[in-house]
């Protein structure tokens, strides 16, 4: 049986963290806010387009379209990313669509990293680099952000040492995985930051690859800032951006690549051998939602914008609960993550597997705590902290108990109207 066994490049894959968080969650009936992806529709519009480009925009538009991206969507993505980078893109050359944000990480690192190659990721990091990375034969080189002082409670106080991260860097190092705002810290790199990385792309002759997929979420007056615009980075620097993540629609599995013509040319070839072209009317949607909010940037009807102020007041709320849960929160600059502190809780986590610290406390407080609807007590805010109306959002509805009606094992309804609402 020699010839079924899994190929050697699967061996040394780390588990997902998800497969057993989210069957735990489902087991104890525990309220899952660990995934990435949001509790409110997308915006009308785009769900509209979508049903537009699928049932009346011809026969075409249910076919395959250009394999490197849409006509409509690699256009107004370069005319957009155009105005973020200060420079003329080329929608043929320099864009890649792709199955996800993820999908054009994959391709940028199989297309570019070779066996034995090292691959610098900051911590903590987006679970899935690591074992891309293993997956094209390279090796993770670990470099962590670090508190600047032991009571810091904003994640703008976690900083990089510039020496530890040097000395990350050597003659196997192929790339670096830069993620601002940061998964899941939500830390947002600043100008100064951004260039120590930059000169050490610059110093090592390295790939940069920017995952900027949270670019919209930033909150109290920071700015995002595109690692691509600082001196002589445009060259080596792969851009990641993901439409599930810009229009609160992860389950669409649409995202894409902005970079140099020679290196979206090699993640070209990963692609067309990969799934060859994303879905037609996925991307003709998004381009449509993409020019009416272009068309609107600057007003507070855009959803970008609306975005930001709604995941700015369940950020507060977040933080409120976690003081009064008595714990530590890190308030995130942006994302849509918020971490705590449990290195202060005393606790017995003997009978709680394996894995890091963190893992235990959470099988912890799954097993042990009251983490489900029915212990959240008659506060309407507290039962809604998972599945909460946005005044710029469908309303949710509930069942008698004041709870979603049914999920299935990704923490989803499995009960829609018409109208898709629950």
């Amino acid at each position: 049986m020699t010839s079924l066994k899994a190929a050697d490049r699967l061996s040394g894959q780390p588990g997902s963290v998800w497969v057993e968080f989210i069957a735990l969650a489902n087991e104890t009936k525990s309220i899952n806010l660990g995934q990435g992806f949001p509790n409110f529709a997308p915006p009308d519009n785009i769900v509209t387009d979508l049903v537009e480009a699928t049932t009346n925009s011809g026969p075409l538009m249910n076919q395959y379209t250009r394999a490197g991206g849409h006509p409509r969507l690699v256009k107004i993505v370069s005319e957009m990313y155009g105005e973020y980078f200060n420079r003329k893109i080329d929608p043929m050359t320099e864009v890649l669509v792709s199955v996800g944000a993820y999908g054009s990480l994959y391709y940028a690192l199989m297309s570019h990293v070779n066996p034995g190659d090292e691959v610098i990721i900051i911590e903590p990091s987006f679970d899935c680099y690591e074992p891309v990375v293993l997956m094209a034969g390279g090796k993770p080189r670990h470099v962590p952000l670090r508190p600047a002082r032991n009571d810091v409670e904003s994640t703008a106080d976690w900083k990089l040492d510039k020496a530890e991260l040097e000395a990350a860097f050597s003659e196997k190092t192929k790339a670096i995985v830069v993620n601002s705002p940061n998964n899941p810290l939500g830390k947002v790199f600043t100008y100064e930051e951004l260039e120590t990385v930059a000169d050490l792309c610059k110093k090592y002759d390295i790939l940069c690859i920017s995952d900027e997929v949270y670019e919209h979420m930033v909150y109290d007056g920071n700015k995002h800032l595109r690692m691509a615009n600082l001196p002589d980075m445009l060259e080596r620097t792969i851009s990641i951006f993901s439409a599930g993540k810009i229009f609160s629609a992860t389950g669409w599995k649409l995202g894409w690549s902005i970079g140099p013509p020679h290196l979206i040319k090699n993640m070209m070839t990963i692609h067309q051998n990969c799934v060859f072209t994303c879905a037609t009317p996925l991307q003709e949607a998004v381009a449509r939602g993409l020019e009416l909010e272009m068309s609107r940037r600057d007003t507070p009807e855009c959803f970008f914008n609306s975005t930001v102020s709604a995941l700015d007041a369940k950020r507060t709320k977040m933080e409120k609960w976690l003081r009064e849960a008595n714990l530590s929160p890190m308030v995130p600059e942006g994302g849509y993550f918020m971490l705590a502190r449990i290195d202060d809780k005393d606790v017995d986590l003997s009978g709680f597997g394996d894995g890091p610290r963190d893992y235990k406390f959470v099988r912890y407080l799954m097993k042990t705590q009251k983490t489900d609807w029915d212990s959240l007590g008659d506060g309407i805010e507290q039962r809604r902290l998972w599945l909460e109306r946005d005044s710029n959002q469908r309303p949710l509805e509930w069942d008698s108990n004041q709870r979603p009606l049914e999920w299935d094992s990704n923490q989803r309804p499995l009960e829609w109207d018409s109208n898709q609402r629950l």
